[in-house]
């Protein structure tokens, strides 16, 4: 265990500037913030959901600013085709060779604007992309850089002109986050913002507080995490309380186990602590098991939601002394 500590002020203090800088912007969310932040340091892309006004996308944006990468935005449609967000090969006259000419996904950090509302063929475009890091066109790999991220929005409550997330591009997403409405306080906080136009902080005046090498450098002090294996078996429990359950008809896949270990080793960092308590791991499976169950008819017929299966089955399994 001794060997293991590391240092974790240098850190602790680029959370804090990345927190401090999020708040002049975007009212209360402290805790879907701290979501957001510990999927992109566990190498994981998210889903945020919520209503229109939520600031979803002034969230993934303002994240987006802070870290001193290649940054694009991608907003999905019905007619968009998968050539408008991968790229195409154009034909060159004068070299008489197809040229690739790239696409938005090629970035650091995607912007993946509602995500739902394009057909399943363009969907299907985010897939290798999401899993491998990278996209084969026409017969040739192109790699991504190494703090490639998608972060998308939806929103959850229309329906008209959106397509469901098929299952396997849902479970390539760490964590699916849902931005809930303001407190009172909160609301009154953001209309005093607008009143006192001052007080209002734009996003393009936001400075980057992190570069890519320091991110990349947080990467390794995640891995470096200690999780003892009481807790892995705790992990592989809960996972496996998702399949064993009578609610549920398709349980999480082991690439939600890993999820799991690796998002709550991020979360265990964002609170200052080089080891995983129970309690991180509590906290971050929630957020890394929603999207990725689908329930019996019958449970969804009694009013359950995949949410509270998860909150329920956690409770069954014994938490490690």
């Amino acid at each position: 265990m001794e060997e293991k500590m590391i240092d974790l002020q240098p850190f602790t203090d680029k959370v804090e500037s990345l927190k401090a800088a999020i708040g002049s912007v975007i009212v209360g969310q402290e805790k879907s913030v701290d979501l957001v932040l510990a999927t992109i340091l566990a190498r994981g892309h998210v889903l945020i959901e919520g209503v229109p006004g939520v600031a979803k996308t002034l969230l993934a944006k303002m994240i987006a600013r802070l870290i001193d990468a290649d940054f694009s935005r991608i907003q999905f449609t019905p007619d968009l085709m998968p050539s408008d967000v991968l790229g195409t090969s154009v034909f060159d006259m004068k070299t008489s060779e197809f040229s690739f000419h790239a696409g938005p996904v090629f970035a650091d950090i995607v912007l993946v604007d509602e995500v739902n509302r394009a057909p399943a063929k363009t969907q299907s475009a985010l897939f290798e992309v999401m899993e491998e890091r990278q996209a084969t066109i026409d017969g040739t790999r192109h790699l991504m850089s190494e703090v490639y991220t998608i972060l998308a929005t939806q929103n959850p409550i229309e329906q008209e002109g959106t397509y469901k997330l098929p299952e396997a591009q849902l479970d390539r997403f760490m964590m699916k986050i849902s931005i809930p409405y303001p407190t009172l306080d909160e609301e009154i906080e953001i209309l005093n913002r607008h009143n006192l136009n001052a007080r209002l902080t734009k996003v393009d005046d936001v400075k980057p507080v992190l570069t890519k090498a320091e991110l990349i450098e947080m990467f390794d002090y995640v891995d470096k995490v200690y999780i003892e294996t009481t807790l892995i078996r705790y992990i592989a429990t809960v996972i496996q309380q998702t399949r064993d359950s009578k609610a549920v008809f398709l349980g999480a896949s082991p690439r939600a186990s890993v999820a799991l270990l690796q998002s709550s080793k991020a979360m265990a960092m964002l609170h200052g602590r080089e080891f995983v308590t129970p309690e991180d791991i509590k906290t971050v499976a929630p957020y890394v098991l929603q999207h990725r169950l689908l329930l019996t008819a019958e449970a969804e017929m009694e009013g359950h939601t995949p949410l509270k299966v998860i909150q329920r089955l956690i409770e069954k399994v014994e938490v490690p002394k």
